[in-house]
């Protein structure tokens, strides 16, 4: 296998030309040149044109390239793994989570276990639910956070928290002088809302329909953060889950509860057969503290509501 030869080609496409990559891997032009064409009689086509003494590469090139480029992501992947075993020995957990509680809250909770830290390398990854999934399937992660609505066979699984939505405000709207907003008061207005496919989004339009309203969607988007976004923006309203409307408490939004009962949730998922590491077994119940804490707060912050409108509820244990 030319495994030499391959390096220096991808060293000279990431570089731009030959003499650079002579310079980078500490050899004669020459050597590079000849390097090239070693590969191009083992490829039997021609990986660059040579012009004025400049190489231009070729489509081949081009696609020999995204293939190299796979193998070497993986090796930097080894590398950095090598590096890290010799600092933090086998202490590193890997987490994943989607945007809804990985933005926000996990840092939180990653900043008040910061003692727990000291010899544990924590890599945490924000994706999107189903991204999670396959990577906890695959065992690249040791704890994921998603949406309810992920199916969870194969893995191991535990409702972590459901929490209910609160209607995301411009500062200075009408409908921030409610202590409650309804779905009438919503209809009103601009929405911005979740993707219709969204599980959230789908109890919302069974809410609506009971209530005889039809809400005046501007925009639909597939995370609440962005939804927070458009709203700052001035595009319409929206209904948020309350850890994002947490996120967003200092960035000229307001928040009101809703009049109805509209749950969000999220699990915790890890593989199958597989023991918390000391960690994780800290982690798991400082997210729990952490978004009591977080929910109290949003609560004080917002008019005094009714007695039944809640924002948020812990499940009791199952980790």
């Amino acid at each position: 296998m030319l495994s030499r030869e391959i390096e220096i080609f991808r060293v000279v496409m990431t570089s731009g030309s030959a003499t650079r990559a002579a310079k980078v891997l500490g050899l004669s032009q020459p050597a590079v040149s000849m390097s090239l064409r070693r590969l191009e009689e083992q490829a039997g086509t021609s990986l660059f044109l040579r012009t004025g003494g400049k190489l231009q590469p070729t489509q081949e090139a081009s696609v020999l390239f995204a293939e190299v480029q796979q193998h070497f992501v993986g090796m930097d992947v080894i590398e950095h793994r090598l590096r890290t075993l010799k600092q933090f020995g086998a202490g590193r957990v890997r987490i994943a989570s989607f945007p809804g509680l990985g933005v926000g809250l996990l840092p939180r909770v990653l900043a008040d276990l910061e003692q727990e830290r000291e010899r544990t390398l924590v890599s945490l990854q924000v994706m999107g639910s189903q991204d999670v999934r396959r990577g906890v399937l695959r065992g690249e992660m040791e704890l994921g956070l998603v949406a309810d609505d992920v199916p969870v066979s194969g893995l191991e699984h535990v409702l972590f928290a459901r929490y209910f939505g609160v209607v995301a405000l411009p500062a200075g709207h009408p409908l921030a002088a409610c202590s409650v907003v309804t779905p009438k008061q919503i209809a009103r207005y601009p929405f911005v809302a979740l993707n219709p496919e969204d599980t959230v989004s789908i109890r919302l339009d069974a809410i609506c329909r009971r209530e005889g309203v039809q809400l005046r969607t501007a925009i639909e988007s597939a995370y609440t953060i962005s939804l927070c976004e458009m709203v700052r923006s001035g595009i319409g309203i929206a209904i948020v889950n309350p850890i994002t409307a947490f996120d967003y408490r200092h960035a000229g939004l307001v928040f009101r509860p809703f009049s109805e009962r509209l749950e969000f949730a999220a699990r915790t998922v890890w593989p199958a057969g597989h023991t918390h590491s000391t960690f994780v077994r800290a982690l798991l119940p400082a997210m729990r503290r952490r978004l009591a804490a977080d929910m109290q707060t949003l609560r004080e912050e917002m008019p005094a509501t009714p007695s039944g409108v809640e924002i948020y509820s812990l499940d009791s244990g199952g980790d």
